[in-house]
């Protein structure tokens, strides 16, 4: 008789939808997010990787900027970033990079600081840009 094992990545439930412990939004259901509007994304690579083309919609801050950009007074935020600042308890933060690790590190950030709707894209730029290219 053969069994099958089903292995799991030690970091990852599909089923609770979290990443280390973080929660994540799937392909399909950030498409879904952003043609309904329901989504603010923030790309956190690189200025240079971003201007190479990102999710339409996106808000570049890249990682290393994130904590001082969250921890601006909403008027500096806007200036700065030309977009309205989320607030603490905003739903849908999406935040991607291009491979997924400084996405989660982004994520993560964003929840340590309070944002409740922080969420991890995991397929990151990579996957959009493979199924939605």
């Amino acid at each position: 008789m053969l069994r099958l094992a089903v292995l799991r990545h030690p970091h990852t439930s599909a089923a609770a939808g979290t990443m280390a412990g973080v929660p994540t939004v799937s392909f399909s259901e950030l498409r879904s997010l952003v043609a309904s509007g329901r989504a603010r994304l923030f790309d956190v690579r690189s200025a240079e990787e971003a201007a190479a083309g990102t999710i339409p919609g996106a808000l570049n801050i890249p990682v290393s900027e994130l904590e001082i950009a969250f921890n601006m007074d909403p008027t500096a935020f806007q200036t700065l970033y030309r977009a309205e600042k989320p607030k603490l308890e905003d739903k849908n933060l999406i935040f991607f990079c291009q491979m997924g690790r400084r996405g989660l590190q982004a994520t993560q950030l964003a929840q340590g600081l309070g944002y409740t709707g922080a969420r991890n894209y995991a397929g990151a730029y990579k996957e959009w840009l493979e199924k939605q290219g």
